[in-house]
C-alpha cells in the first residue's frame, strides 16, 4: 500500500504535541537564548523527556521505534513555532541513525539511550577547508597503531560541539587486500571522538548567524582512539556515511521549512491586521498573491520532504537519496522566498526585532548552502535522474 500523503492519526496527534510544547518557549525565547549565546537546554531537555529527540531511535534502546518522518515532523512544528533545533538534525537523525544502522552493539548501548532521553549530544563532522562538497578529497586520515587509531586532520563548520559530549567524524583509512597487505586506497570510516580526547582541538569560527547553536573549526593532532571508536568496520565504505547523509538532507528540508512557516504566519496575520486606506493590507493583490506563492511552494516541498522520509524509512536508500536531494532543494528556495516575501509584507517591521524576521534571513540562506550547495544538488539531478554526462 503507497505511504500516505497526510498525517496518521498517530503523526497528527505527535504534530500537535509537539506545537503545543514549541508554543509554550516560543520565538521570543528561542531569539533570546540566540542572541546571548546559550543553548536552548530548558527546551531540549523537555522535548527529551516527552520522547521527541528520540522518536526515530530503536525502542529496544529507548528510542520511539518510529522513523525519520516523525522526526522531520518535531523539528518542522518547532520551527514553525519560532524555535528551530539544528541539534536535532545533528545528534539523533545523522548520528543516531548511523549508529542505529551500523554500530556495534556496545556502541548502541553506549550512545542510543542517551542520544534519546537527551543526556549525551552528538556533533558530525566532515566538511573540510580543502574538501568543500567533495568528499573524495577528505584528508582527515586515521591509521591504525596497535590496536588503536590516530586520527589527523581539520575540519570546518561543526556545529554545536561546545553542547556535544562526542563528534562522529568522517575520516579515511587505507584498505587492506584479502592477504592482510595494505593496498594504497583509501576508503571513508567513520569514528566517535569524545571531546575530551587528547589532540582534538576545537575554535568557534565567527558567524553571521544569530542561532543557539556555535560553528567549529577542528584540529585532530593524532588523537588517539581505542579500536571501537571505529562506526561499523574498515570496509565498510560509504554505506555507513550515507545511513546519515540521506536524514541529513531531509532534516534540513524539515528546519527551512518550519521556519518558513513560521514566517509566513507572521506575515499573514500582520497583513490581516494592519490597516492601510482604511482597509487590511492582506486586501491588496500585491500582498495577497506573493504570500499565496510561497504558501504553495512551502506546501509543495512540504510533500517532496515526506516523500523522501518514507522511502528513506521504507528501507529504499537509493530512491531516498534522490529524494532527499529534491527535498532539501525545494525546501532550501521556498523557505528564502518565504521569508524575504514575510520581510517585504511587514516594511520597515520586518526588520526589527519585536517580529524577529531578519535574523531568519540568513538562517534560511543556510538551507541552500548546507550541507550541500543547490549547485550540487542540481548537478546530481541532472547526473542520476536525467542522466546527463557528468559536469565535474
Amino acid at each position: 500500500m503507497p505511504a500516505p500523503l497526510t498525517d496518521t492519526q498517530e503523526q497528527h496527534d505527535l504534530r500537535a504535541a509537539v506545537a503545543a510544547l514549541a508554543a509554550r518557549y516560543g520565538r521570543d525565547y528561542f531569539q533570546r537564548k540566540a542572541r546571548a549565546g546559550e543553548p536552548v537546554r530548558e527546551l531540549w531537555s523537555e522535548a527529551a523527556k516527552a520522547g521527541y529527540l528520540g522518536v526515530n531511535l530503536p525502542a529496544e534502546y529507548g528510542g520511539g521505534g518510529a522513523g525519520i518522518t516523525e522526526l522531520a515532523l518535531v523539528l518542522e512544528e518547532l520551527g514553525a513555532a519560532g524555535c528551530p533545533l539544528l541539534m536535532l538534525i545533528v545528534s539523533p537523525a545523522i548520528c543516531g541513525t548511523v549508529i542505529a544502522r551500523f554500530g556495534t552493539e556496545a556502541q548502541k548501548q553506549r550512545w542510543l539511550p542517551a542520544l534519546a532521553d537527551g543526556t549525551a549530544v552528538m556533533a558530525f563532522g566532515i566538511t573540510e577547508p580543502d574538501a568543500g562538497s567533495n568528499s573524495h578529497r577528505i584528508s582527515t586520515t586515521a591509521r591504525r597503531d596497535g590496536t588503536d587509531w590516530l586520527l589527523t586532520g581539520r575540519k570546518v563548520f561543526v556545529s554545536g560541539i561546545d553542547q556535544a559530549d562526542a563528534v562522529l567524524f568522517v575520516a579515511r583509512t587505507e584498505t587492506v587486500d584479502p592477504e592482510g597487505g595494505r593496498t594504497g586506497r583509501l576508503r571513508p570510516a567513520l569514528f566517535v571522538v569524545p571531546r575530551d580526547t587528547p589532540g582534538f582541538e576545537y575554535r568557534p569560527i565567527p558567524m553571521e548567524l544569530t542561532a543557539p547553536e556555535k560553528q567549529f573549526q577542528v584540529f585532530l593532532d593524532e588523537a588517539r582512539l581505542p579500536a571501537d571508536a571505529l562506526v561499523g568496520d574498515q570496509d565498510s565504505g560509504l554505506l555507513p556515511l550515507f545511513a546519515g547523509l540521506n536524514p541529513e538532507r531531509i532534516m534540513t528540508a524539515a528546519f527551512t521549512l518550519g521556519i518558513a512557516r513560521h514566517a509566513l504566519a507572521t506575515a499573514v496575520s500582520y497583513a490581516r491586521t494592519r490597516t492601510v486606506w482604511d482597509r487590511p493590507i492582506g486586501a491588496h493583490q500585491g500582498i495577497a498573491h506573493p504570500l499565496a506563492q510561497c504558501a504553495i511552494e512551502v506546501e509543495l516541498a512540504r510533500l517532496m520532504t515526506r516523500k523522501a522520509a518514507q522511502l528513506y524509512d521504507a528501507g529504499h536508500d537509493r530512491a531516498a537519496g534522490e529524494a532527499a536531494n529534491m527535498a532539501k532543494y525545494a525546501a532550501g528556495e521556498a523557505s528564502c522566498r518565504a521569508v524575504d516575501q514575510a520581510v517585504q509584507t511587514l516594511g520597515g517591521n520586518g526588520l526589527t526585532q519585536e517580529y524577529g524576521l531578519a535574523a531568519l534571513i540568513t538562517a534560511t540562506r543556510v538551507g541552500r548552502v548546507a550541507p550541500v550547495s543547490r549547485e550540487m544538488i542540481l548537478n546530481y539531478v541532472a547526473q542520476h535522474t536525467l542522466g546527463l554526462p557528468r559536469s565535474y
